[in-house]
């Protein structure tokens, strides 16, 4: 047996042996959400993303894969591993980084979700080797507008898209190889890819190509899918179909950003068929054009090219560091896109964003950006706390997400209620407040996650919420609570630990306008700690 051979057969027994018995990690659709199972059953991501390079400094990740899996409550991190990093000489590889990673995630019983960082990152190419970045001949970058080319491989050339296509099946390949015991969940293809600082590659091949008819593909997907963001009109060059300035060079873009990915996309899934996604720069509000955010990536105006030109990416992916939460998730749950948000910010309004789009958007998973900088009591951080919540419920909450029983709010002091019709009843959620003050509208961030489990009862759980029932269906008009538990889950099982009522539940003390509205006065608030999961079973009067 010569060296290299042993290495791996040694490698292997480390990571739990050779043989699967269950099938690679896959999306299903289960009847109202579409999932991510793994190891045979669905599987929800209370995921973080780690700094861009720090999962190259093997000596620093020792000490932080504990702290995610035991104190921040992570099932899943998101690490990079780029191009450079296992291809630094062409056709030599070198995938030390990726060994170290699989193996801490075993020991540590965590998922992993490898971000690709290879033709481009933040929509430039730093990442790709130095044998390519030096030899611009044999692989060409993009012009902007000024005539002068920038550090951004262009997608026209054959030889950039099939040197990382090349690499990222050797990736996949060792990666099949190798994770025995399923560590690799999904894949990242690229990241926040598209061009800066103009609208379109202005380079002499993206202009040849720009004056070439626009692929028939395209327009037969666009006119049959009726995506009105990008409707084409007639046949012609891109100018002729899509119009003179800006929305014509993106939609080139998009369309050449598209079939790159899709090609690397299928060499990997060749070598190992798990899921793999995009993710999009969003739009800011001081973007004015494409070019200021990166033009051509799978923004939500643009994913109908990315559907025509990447059928084999499973998912466009929005990173979401804006305030709008709740309104850039309804753009990327569209069209069946199912929802995952591979970064985004942590903090209470992580907490709550993840509630939100776990419950309202049936996403498979939630991940903020840097989760090793956090070191001093991490358990005690709203995330932690929150995933702690959500990895309790995650059975029932994939349960729910299916039978389509879930619901979910994220409010604050500029969105302080919201009505939620689940099941025979109207949810009415607002912000936490005094029942001698009802009124008051206090400055915090409120969320919480809704199933009906029963006709008349509920499992809720969240943080500085508070939940009253409104019927829905005919019957006596006031909802009134039967029964109130505190409680958690062990082995699956809810386990109640207070029996709540009194000034536990009451809301309101101003009878005379409570009554005026048909409601009880009283409801559920939930506040992270021995409060933040209850269940309820109500009853109705007239």
């Amino acid at each position: 047996m010569n060296f290299r051979m042993f290495c791996c057969g040694a490698l292997l027994c480390a990571l739990g042996g050779t043989a699967r018995s269950q099938p690679a990690p896959h999306l299903e659709k289960r009847g109202s959400a579409t999932q991510l199972i793994v190891d045979g059953k669905p599987f929800l991501a209370l995921a973080g993303e780690l700094n861009n390079t720090v999962s190259s400094d093997l000596g620093f990740m020792k000490t932080v894969w504990p702290t995610l899996a035991n104190q921040a409550h992570l099932n899943t991190v998101l690490a990079g591993v780029a191009w450079d990093w296992i291809e630094p000489e062409e056709g030599h590889y070198d995938f030390r980084i990726v060994d170290a990673a699989l193996e801490n995630a075993r020991q540590n019983n965590l998922r992993l979700v490898w971000l690709w960082f290879a033709s481009w990152k933040n929509g430039i190419s730093s990442f790709a080797p130095a044998w390519v970045k030096a030899n611009q001949d044999r692989f060409p970058r993009a012009q902007i507008g000024n005539g002068k080319s920038v550090e951004v491989l262009s997608t026209l050339s054959d030889n950039n898209r099939e040197a990382d296509a090349r690499a990222f099946a050797a990736l996949m390949r060792h990666i099949r190889e190798i994770d025995a015991t399923q560590r690799v969940i999904m894949v990242q293809v690229e990241n926040e890819v598209g061009i800066l600082g103009d609208s379109r590659d202005r380079s002499a091949a993206a202009n040849e190509a720009f004056a070439k008819p626009v692929p028939q593909a395209l327009l037969d997907y666009l006119t049959a899918h009726k995506e009105a963001a990008v409707a084409p009109h007639g046949t012609g060059t891109w100018e002729e179909v899509f119009g003179k300035g800006p929305q014509a060079d993106e939609i080139f873009m998009a369309w050449n950003y598209a079939r790159y990915i899709n090609r690397v996309v299928e060499a990997g899934k060749k070598e190992y068929a798990i899921p793999m996604y995009v993710n999009a720069w969003i739009i800011q509000p001081q973007d004015k054009g494409p070019g200021d955010y990166p033009s051509g990536g799978p923004q939500a105006h643009m994913h109908g090219i990315w559907r025509a030109g990447a059928p084999a990416i499973d998912l466009l992916c929005p990173d979401i560091y804006l305030p709008d939460f709740i309104g850039i998730t309804a753009q990327y749950t569209r069209a069946g896109n199912p929802l995952f948000v591979p970064e985004s910010t942590a903090g209470v309004e992580g907490a709550a964003n993840a509630f939100y789009a776990i419950g309202a958007h049936n996403a498979m998973g939630y991940s903020p950006f840097a989760v090793d900088r956090e070191t001093a009591d991490v358990a005690k951080l709203p995330l932690s706390v929150a995933y702690a919540q959500l990895a309790q419920l995650a059975p029932t909450i994939l349960e729910h997400q299916a039978q389509g029983t879930i619901a979910a709010v994220s409010l604050n002091r500029q969105r302080p209620e919201q009505q939620v019709k689940l099941g025979h009843y109207i949810l009415n959620a607002a912000l936490v407040r005094s029942f001698r003050t009802p009124d008051a509208i206090p400055d915090v961030t409120g969320y919480g996650i809704f199933m009906a489990v029963a006709p008349d009862e509920y499992l809720v759980a969240g943080n500085n919420l508070q939940i009253s029932f409104t019927p829905n269906t005919p019957g006596p008009p006031i909802a009134g609570l039967a029964r109130q538990e505190a409680g958690h889950f062990e082995n699956g099982r809810w386990v109640a630990t207070r029996l709540l009522g009194g000034d536990d539940s009451m809301l309101r003390s101003d009878f005379a306008n409570v009554v005026e509205v048909g409601q009880s006065g009283s409801g559920v608030r939930l506040r992270a700690g021995d409060q933040g999961m209850q269940r309820v079973r109500l009853y109705r009067y007239r």
